[in-house]
């Protein structure tokens, strides 16, 4: 799911192309996107494109009269532009908006249709779809604490929370617990002052780093590459990787869609964190410790080795 960094190019590049022209055609192909029924998204055409900005994990295209598209890409939606005279859409196409000067088009990879495009009028509206959670580039020790302690969760599920934290997904979770040093099951009232100071300044670090970092990366084009996997993070997407750091391999916990990615040396003391599902299937076998993994998958691969001759036999 795009998260902070990659919105931002998004908006930035969207901005750069679309503000100042006029929007010409705009076509829904698929029944599950649209969540609103008035206005209807046709309202739209014949107006100027104001402003594009980031809500949350949406993006917001803003046109004269004080009418208002907003984007959620949730998993798998994607944003592709597209000149004009050039090809647009395609089977994974949701949705084409059709500008004076080329289309911007919506597109989801994959069966399931979760992405989401609210046509709203006037402002009060937008800000109804606002989760509510602070913008963490923007809030200062005591807005962040205050976000961070409202509820007593884990510090995953809590930077994960759009009622606390405004555009912080799966994967920069990861990488702002690793970068703070702190475990992801950690609960958010358990830690002290300074480590609510470290979380901050962590989640500023990562956040700012990798906006650079995309933003270098996509130049003067349209970002048409966007993941949240990439070879340089940390911990995100990284299991059985060795830690940059400590040369640990990274762990994770499988919960349905998401995951979290940990390192055990360097966030938890050389201490696993259970996998629910795991851990109910091998009951007292579970391994407590890195040390007792590598053990454990040592003997695994002996009993293979050794049942194979039998097996050919």
């Amino acid at each position: 799911m795009p998260e902070i960094p990659n919105l931002t190019v998004y908006v930035e590049q969207l901005a750069s192309r679309l503000v100042g022209h006029r929007l010409e055609e705009a076509r829904v192909t698929s029944p599950n996107l649209l969540r609103t029924a008035e206005p209807p998204v046709a309202a739209a055409c014949g107006r100027t494109l104001e402003r594009v900005r980031r809500q949350g994990k949406r993006i917001v295209l803003s046109f004269a009269g004080d009418l208002h598209l907003a984007l959620h890409l949730m998993i798998a939606g994607r944003l592709r532009w597209r000149a004009r005279g050039v090809a647009a859409g395609g089977r994974a196409a949701l949705a084409t908006f059709t500008f004076d000067h080329g289309t911007l088009t919506l597109t989801e990879a994959g069966t399931k249709r979760r992405a989401a495009l609210h046509v709203l009028a006037g402002a009060d509206a937008v800000r109804a779809l606002d989760g509510g959670g602070v913008e963490p580039l923007e809030a200062d020790v005591a807005a962040f604490a205050a976000a961070l302690t409202r509820e007593n969760h884990t510090l995953k599920r809590a930077l994960c929370d759009p009622r606390l934290f405004s555009g912080i997904g799966n994967a920069y979770s990861d990488e702002i617990l690793f970068r703070a040093r702190l475990s992801p099951l950690q609960l958010s009232r358990n830690l002290d002052a300074a480590e609510i100071t470290r979380l901050r300044e962590a989640t500023r670090d990562v956040l700012e780093e990798w906006t650079a970092r995309l933003r270098a990366e996509a130049g003067d084009a349209f970002p048409e590459r966007v993941t949240a996997f990439h070879d340089e993070m940390a911990v995100h997407g990284r299991f059985r990787q060795p830690c940059r750091v400590c040369g640990t391999p990274i762990q994770r916990i499988v919960q349905g869609e998401h995951e979290i990615n940990y390192c055990p040396q360097c966030q938890t003391g050389g201490r696993l964190l259970a996998d629910r599902a795991l851990s109910r299937l091998l009951k007292s076998d579970w391994p407590r410790t890195i040390q007792e993994l590598e053990e454990m998958r040592a003997g695994l691969a002996l009993r293979r080795g050794a049942s194979a001759p039998e097996e050919r036999r």
